[in-house]
C-alpha cells in the first residue's frame, strides 16, 4: 500500500467474496457433414429449428451426422457445431464459384474492405453447396426500372400484331417485344405488364421472341392467357417483377438528399429460383411472391448512408449483415457510382447517383457453380473430420463437455480411426468426454444378435482405454420428417443427451443410466437389442447396452466409461464428477496466480474451496474430502520454484450396478431377531 506523509483518512476496499464460479456441465460438440453453414468455425445452436436454419435439413448423405446433433438437442439446448470441409467444395456465385469457408474468410479475401471480389461477379451464396445454386438477385435501382408507360397512340410499343383475343398467351408489341432494335431494350422476361384492362389484371413475361412477348396472368397457379381482347395502340404498363414486395420505386433517400445527392436509393430481393428452399419456384405460374426470401427496399448505393436511427443503409453492408443467403462481392457496372460516399459523389462530375433508365434500372443475377464436395460418396473423409474437430481442441477458447462422434465411417479401419481422434481429442482437453457408437455396417441391417455383438465388441476392442469416452451398443430407428422416411441413426447423440438431461434434472455426478434419467427419446426400434448374455459379453468389454423393454420403453443400462482397468473412473458418474470438480476449482485457482505464496493466501485457498466440496457433498456427489494446502506440501523448495500446491483428497459417490435381493422363507414360530440379528 502506498504510505501517507501528512495526516488524513485513506479508505481502502478488500474484496473477500471470491467463490468458485458455477462451470458448464451440458455443452455438446459435433462436428461434421452439413447441407449449408459456415465451414471451419464453432456456431452455438440451441434447438432443432436453428440447426435446420444454419446448417440445413437432413439428406441421405448425412443424416446420421445430421440427426446425431439433432438427437442431442432433445435433451439439451447447449450445442456447439462445427462444419466439415469436404474436397472440392464452393460456395455458387453469379461469377467464378470459389470456396469461401465463413465470415472471416470472406472479410479477409472477398470483401477486400470493400473493394470486393470482381471475378465472383455481384454476389456469392454466403455458404459453400448445393443451395447456393437456387439463389437469383434482382436489383431495382431507378423509379423507370420500377416501372414505365408506353404509349401505343403514336404507333410505338403499342399492341398493332392483330387484335389478340381473349385467352390469348402470346402479345405482339410495335418494336416492343425482343428484337434487336427498338424492342430488346424495353422489356424483361419476369416483367410484369399491364395492358389498360378495365378490371387492372395484369401479367408476367414468360418469354421474349422478336415483337412478340408470351405471358401469363400473374401469380396465377393455374396461368392463363388474356381475361379480354385488345385493341390495337393499347398502352403497355411495365413494372418491375417484385414492384409490389416494396412501398414504392427507389429515388432518392433522406440521408442523401441532405447531403445533395439524388437517386441513391436500390431495392434488393433475394428469390429462389428452383424452389428448393421456399418450396416456390420462381418463374412458375403463381411461384412468385412465395419464391421471395429477403427483401431490402430503399437502400443506398452511398457508402456513408445512414438511416434516421443512425444505423448504415449502404446496401452492401445492408444485405452483408443480414441476408442468410448472399453476399456482395462486386458493383454492378451500370452502378458506376456505388461504393462512394456522398461526398466523393458531390466532388465528383454529378451528384446523381448512376442507376441505368427503364430495363436498364434493373440488374437481374443467378448463382450457380455451387459443391457440396467432389467425393464420392459425398461424405467427409476421417482426415476432413479430424480437421474440423480439431476446432474444439482449445479449451482455453472453446467451452464444451460432450463430444459427439456422430457416424463412425465405414469401411477398413476408419471408424477406428474416427473414434480414436475423438478420444485423444478429449485426452487432451481431458475437460469432456467422446460419445461413441458402432459403425453402421455393425448393427444395421444385420440378422444375427450374435453376430452383432461379436462385431460391435470386436469394432470397441480396437479402440484405447480412456475414462475420457463413452461406448454404446448400436443404433436406433426414428422417423426423418424432413423427408417422410425412416431411418437408422447412431446413438451416441442420445447418450451424451442424457448426461445433459442428468446435470439438469439432478447433477454431472449422479449416473445417466437407468429407468429414471437413462430414457432414450425418439427411437422406434433399436438394430440391435441385445438380452442379458449378449450384455454380460459386451458390459465387461466397456460396452453400455441400450435395450428396450415391454413398457419400460428404451434406455441407457451401463454407466461405464472406456477404462479397461479396474478404477473408480471406469464410471461415467465419477468421471464427469471430477470434470466438475476440477474446471470449477482450477478456474477459482486462477485467482492466485501471482499472490505471495504465504499462510494467507494459502488459507484463502482452503476457505474458498472447502464450502464448494462440502455443497457438493450436500448434494450426494462425494462422501468425504480433505484440502491439504499448507507448509507440509508447499515447502520452501515449492516456494523457491514460484509454486502452488494444493491436494484435494475425494471420495466419490458410486452408483449401483448390481442388486441382490434375498427372499429368506422362515417357519411360523420363528422370532425374526433370532435370525436377522
Amino acid at each position: 500500500m502506498a504510505f501517507q506523509v501528512s495526516p488524513g483518512v485513506l479508505v481502502k476496499e478488500i474484496d473477500l467474496t471470491n467463490i468458485v464460479p458455477a462451470v458448464s456441465t451440458s455443452i455438446g460438440a459435433m462436428a461434421g457433414n452439413f447441407s449449408k453453414g459456415p465451414v471451419g468455425v464453432v456456431t452455438a445452436i440451441s434447438s432443432e429449428q436453428e440447426l435446420a436454419a444454419n446448417f440445413g435439413t437432413p439428406d441421405s448423405d448425412n443424416f446420421e451426422t445430421w440427426y446425431t446433433a439433432a438427437n442431442f438437442l432433445q435433451y439439451g439446448n447447449a450445442l456447439r457445431v462445427v462444419r466439415a470441409e469436404m474436397a472440392g467444395m464452393k460456395n455458387a456465385a453469379v461469377g467464378t464459384a470459389v470456396l469461401i469457408k465463413n465470415d472471416e474468410d470472406y472479410e479477409d479475401n472477398y470483401f477486400n474492405n470493400g473493394a470486393g471480389a470482381a471475378s465472383q461477379g455481384e454476389w456469392v451464396a454466403k455458404s459453400p453447396g448445393l443451395e447456393g445454386n437456387s439463389l437469383g438477385v434482382s436489383v431495382c435501382a431507378s423509379a423507370t426500372g420500377f416501372e414505365e408507360t408506353f404509349s401505343g397512340n403514336a404507333g410505338t410499343l403499342g399492341v398493332t400484331t392483330g387484335t389478340p383475343a381473349a385467352g390469348a398467351t402470346v402479345v405482339g408489341i410495335d418494336n416492343g417485344g425482343g428484337s434487336a432494335g427498338a424492342g430488346g431494350a424495353k422489356f424483361n422476361v419476369g416483367d410484369i405488364v399491364h395492358f389498360q384492362e378495365a378490371d387492372g389484371t395484369e401479367y408476367e413475361i414468360t418469354l421474349i421472341q422478336t415483337d412478340n412477348i408470351h405471358i401469363r396472368q400473374l401469380d396465377n397457379p393455374n396461368g392463363g392467357g388474356l381475361k379480354s381482347a385488345l385493341a390495337a395502340a393499347t398502352n403497355v404498363r411495365r413494372r418491375w417483377k417484385f414492384y409490389d414486395q416494396v412501398d414504392a420505386a427507389p429515388g432518392t433517400s433522406t440521408f442523401g438528399a441532405s447531403k445533395n445527392v439524388t437517386n441513391d436509393e436500390v431495392h434488393v430481393v433475394v428469390y429462389d429460383t428452383t424452389g428448393l428452399i421456399s418450396g416456390s419456384k420462381y418463374g412458375t405460374a403463381g411461384g412468385r411472391t412465395g419464391s421471395v426470401l429477403e427483401i431490402y427496399a430503399f437502400v443506398s448505393q452511398a457508402s456513408d448512408a445512414r438511416t434516421a436511427q443512425g444505423g448504415t443503409n449502404y446496401y452492401v453492408n445492408v444485405v452483408n449483415n443480414g441476408s442468410q443467403y448472399v453476399r456482395w462481392t462486386d458493383h454492378d457496372a451500370s452502378l458506376s457510382d456505388a461504393g462512394e460516399s456522398t461526398t466523393a459523389a458531390i466532388a465528383g462530375s454529378s451528384a446523381t447517383y448512376a442507376s441505368g433508365t427503364g430495363k436498364a434500372g434493373i440488374v437481374t443475377s443467378t448463382l450457380s457453380g455451387g459443391v457440396q464436395t467432389t467425393s464420392n460418396p459425398a461424405k467427409p473423409s476421417v482426415g476432413e473430420l479430424d480437421t474440423a474437430y480439431q476446432f474444439f481442441a482449445d479449451s482455453a477458447t472453446v467451452d464444451i463437455n460432450l463430444v459427439m462422434a456422430g457416424e463412425c465411417p465405414t469401411g477398413g479401419s476408419n471408424g477406428t480411426a474416427h473414434a480414436t481422434n475423438i478420444i485423444d481429442l478429449c485426452e487432451a482437453r481431458k475437460d469432456c468426454v467422446a460419445f461413441i457408437s458402432p459403425r453402421r455396417e455393425d448393427v444395421v441391417s444385420v440378422t444375427s444378435a450374435i453376430t452383432q455383438t461379436s462385431n460391435v465388441k470386436a469394432f470397441f476392442d480396437g479402440l484405447s482405454s480412456s475414462s475420457y469416452a463413452v461406448f454404446d451398443s448400436g443404433y436406433k430407428y426414428i422417423y426423418d420428417r424432413y423427408n417422410d422416411v425412416f431411418r437408422y441413426v447412431p446413438l451416441n447423440g442420445d447418450i451424451a443427451g442424457v448426461c445433459a438431461n442428468t446435470d439438469q434434472v439432478a447433477d454431472a455426478w449422479f449416473s445417466p443410466a437407468g429407468l429414471n434419467r437413462g430414457q432414450i427419446r425418439g427411437a422406434v426400434k433399436l438394430a440391435f437389442n441385445p438380452n442379458k448374455a449378449q450384455r454380460d459379453i459386451l458390459y465387461p468389454a466397456r460396452i453400455n447396452p441400450v435395450i428396450s423393454e415391454a413398457g419400460q420403453g428404451t434406455f441407457l443400462f451401463g454407466d461405464k466409461t472406456a477404462l479397461a482397468r479396474p478404477s473408480a473412473f471406469d464410471r461415467i458418474n465419477v468421471r464427469r464428477l471430477f470434470l466438475v470438480l476440477e474446471k470449477a476449482i482450477a478456474n477459482a485457482a486462477k485467482f492466485q496466480l501471482f499472490e505471495f505464496n504465504d499462510d494467507f493466501t494459502r488459507a484463502q485457498f482452503k476457505n474458498l474451496i472447502e464450502p464448494f466440496l462440502r455443497d457438493v457433498q450436500g448434494r450426494r456427489g462425494i462422501t468425504d474430502f480433505k484440502v491439504i494446502c499448507d507448509e507440509t506440501n508447499n515447502t520452501g523448495e515449492v516456494i523457491d520454484r514460484n509454486e502452488f500446491i494444493g491436494d484435494i483428497y475425494i471420495k466419490p459417490a458410486r452408483s449401483i450396478n448390481f442388486i441382490t435381493l434375498n427372499f429368506i422363507a422362515v417357519r411360523t414360530g420363528v422370532e425374526f431377531s433370532e435370525i436377522a440379528g
